[in-house]
């Protein structure tokens, strides 16, 4: 697993919630991982959104997902993965991210 093969992933684009369910697909796939999820952040609560793998909560690391500067989500992955890269893909995928959470009307683009 690597943050070129997610980049690539996220460099075809399409519609956020296929872009996000392929990421999540991914990261569960990943040697040491057993799951991984998306929570938006959705009225000071998060919601967990897309999902892939079989849940170990003992062994979950979570990882803020921020969208100019505000958190907007965070990424889930139970197992062991390299927090480095759980970081870079929380970067990566928080223009998709953003669709979950209040706008405030500005206009956005991923």
């Amino acid at each position: 697993m690597t943050v070129e093969a997610l980049a690539a992933i996220l460099g075809r684009g399409g519609e956020a919630d296929d872009v996000l369910r392929e990421t999540v697909s991914y990261l569960s796939a990943a040697p040491g991982a057993t799951w991984a999820g998306i929570a938006f952040q959705e009225a000071g609560e998060l919601a967990l959104g897309p999902q892939a793998g079989h849940p170990d909560e003992a062994r979950r690391t979570r990882v803020q997902i921020a969208y100019g500067g505000d958190r907007v989500g965070e990424l889930w992955v139970d197992g062991d993965v390299d927090r480095a890269l759980l970081e870079a893909a929380a970067e990566m995928v928080s223009p998709y991210v953003l669709i979950g959470w209040d706008t405030g009307g500005e206009a956005w683009e991923p």
